[in-house]
């Protein structure tokens, strides 16, 4: 039988008597990528970087989405899309950040600007997350700053 792996998976009944069966989360898409979010605020924050806002929605469908905004000391808003791979198949991280993706984060990005009398400088940094930060194991961070550009 397949399951998807946003599904949970019910674990056999434990013991002749059939007692009451334990409920086995299996890890999801979602988990992974909130544990990565979490791994790279840390690493942000640790790099001087202040925390505003994490995953930054424009309303409506279609719009986009900023997964970390943060600022600078200078000042500078700095919006992070957090990409997490456990392999390097595929290109890895990095490669999964297309075109199309960096005009979604720069629409979101302009819609969260419009809050603003006079907009701050702002860039468009990446943080890749190697490796499975659910799994308890040891992740590889890289920081990509100025990764793209909304020009």
């Amino acid at each position: 039988m397949w399951f998807s792996r946003k599904q949970a998976v019910e674990a056999p009944p434990q013991g002749a008597a059939g007692g009451a069966a334990a409920l086995s989360k299996q890890v999801t898409t979602k988990s992974r990528g909130d544990a990565a979010e979490s791994a790279a605020r840390a690493y942000l924050v640790g790099a001087g970087l202040r925390w505003i806002e994490s995953n930054y929605r424009t309303p409506g469908r279609g719009g986009g989405e900023v997964d970390l905004v943060m600022r600078a000391s200078d000042g500078t808003l700095v919006f992070v899309e957090v990409r997490q791979r456990t392999s390097a198949s595929h290109g890895g991280a990095g490669a999964s950040i297309s075109v199309a993706k960096q005009r979604r984060i720069i629409f979101a990005a302009r819609h969260y600007l419009m809050r603003f009398a006079s907009p701050p400088p702002c860039r468009f940094d990446a943080v890749l997350v190697h490796g499975a930060p659910t799994a308890g194991g040891a992740v590889k961070i890289e920081w990509l700053l100025a990764a793209f550009d909304a020009s």
